[in-house]
């Protein structure tokens, strides 16, 4: 119906009226004294009038100001919201796809193992059973038990408490190496040659911070790949140096490398180069080692070339009691020409 004011309207009006009805009850008052023959004066020494008027509009001007900050505040929080919804449903969007990539590469790991052991299975209803079908069975079982426990382990990662003591460096990687060079001679890899580089002068690699067996498992996953990915008569090197408040340790082969469009990918659960499909493996090595640097306050960094080989650098920081030495200074003293004769 025409006529009724809407509510908006209203509350336009409303807001208008306590806006500017100061400054007008102000003015009406101080113009009635004006014409009236009231001369009343206040302390001030000014017309009574003028002193209404002044008061009414200054309370004018700071309703203004009132309305005009609360509007400014409510449109703010809005923003703000609207910014958190956005970012919040942008989030959920990134998690819904991250976890169905998850999920089918799940599906793919575990296709290929539980089919052969369906495979072996139906043969095994015949009555034909031999070691064959048996090796199998066992290898496939062992498989998957191999990719569920690494699962469980990185999801365990994610939230354990990590222990924050002393681990010195040095002996660490010996052990990995010591460990790692006894499998390739076991394994049958002749040709894979591991060397390391670690600075002992003037001083040797600090401590770091963190679970010393947590770093083990780190350094071996990484070594354990470069012996994978590389052939007979690759170079393997482990060196580490200090810097920027902690040490950087770097593990360098020759072998096969990763192509350039899937390096950034392979630090991802189950996603490995489309070079290594033909080789053992779960694709939860790497994410497994950065699961754990990233838990010790560190980063890593993966580099590679295809055919030519790949680096890997992790930095951890230093541990609280590691330090470096101090290094003696030196003092000069001039001896002149004189004094050196004296002394001769």
């Amino acid at each position: 119906m025409t006529g009724i004011p809407t509510t908006g309207a209203v509350k336009r009006a409303a807001v208008m009226a306590v806006q500017v009805g100061p400054g007008l009850l102000g003015l009406v008052v101080g113009l009635a004294l004006l014409l009236g023959d009231d001369d009343r004066t206040v302390q001030l020494q000014a017309p009574l009038w003028v002193c209404l008027a002044t008061v009414g509009l200054v309370v004018s001007a700071l309703v203004v100001t009132v309305v005009r900050d609360s509007r400014l505040r409510s449109a703010q929080a809005a923003a703000v919201a609207g910014a958190v919804r956005t970012t919040r449903e942008e989030a959920d969007v990134r998690a819904r796809a991250e976890h169905r990539t998850f999920v089918s590469r799940l599906d793919h790991e575990l296709k290929n193992p539980v089919m052969a052991i369906r495979t072996a299975a139906g043969v095994m209803r015949t009555g034909e059973v031999d070691e064959q079908l048996i090796g199998i069975v066992d290898s496939q079982s062992a498989r998957i038990a191999l990719l569920v426990a690494d699962l469980r382990k990185l999801s365990d990662l994610e939230t354990a408490e990590i222990a924050a003591a002393p681990v010195a460096l040095e002996p660490l990687i010996d052990d990995v190496v010591t460990v790692m060079r006894d499998e390739i001679r076991t394994r049958g890899l002749p040709g894979r040659a591991i060397e390391v580089q670690l600075p002992r002068i003037p001083w040797s690699v600090p401590d770091v911070s963190g679970d010393a067996d947590l770093l083990f498992l780190a350094v071996y996953n990484l070594l354990a790949n470069a012996v994978k990915y590389s052939a007979p008569g690759a170079s393997i090197i482990v060196r580490a140096m200090e810097g920027s408040g902690g040490v950087t340790l770097e593990i360098a082969d020759t072998g096969q490398g990763i192509p350039a469009d899937e390096v950034d990918a392979v630090w991802d659960e189950l996603q490995r180069g489309s070079n290594a499909r033909g080789l053992p493996g779960s694709g939860l090595g790497l994410p497994l080692v950065r699961t754990i640097v990233e838990r010790h306050g560190g980063r890593v960094q993966l580099l590679s070339r295809e055919g030519r080989g790949t680096s890997v650098r992790l930095w951890l920081p230093f541990g609280p009691a590691a330090s470096r030495p101090a290094v003696p200074t030196m003092e000069l003293q001039v001896v002149s020409p004189a004094e050196r004769a004296s002394r001769a």
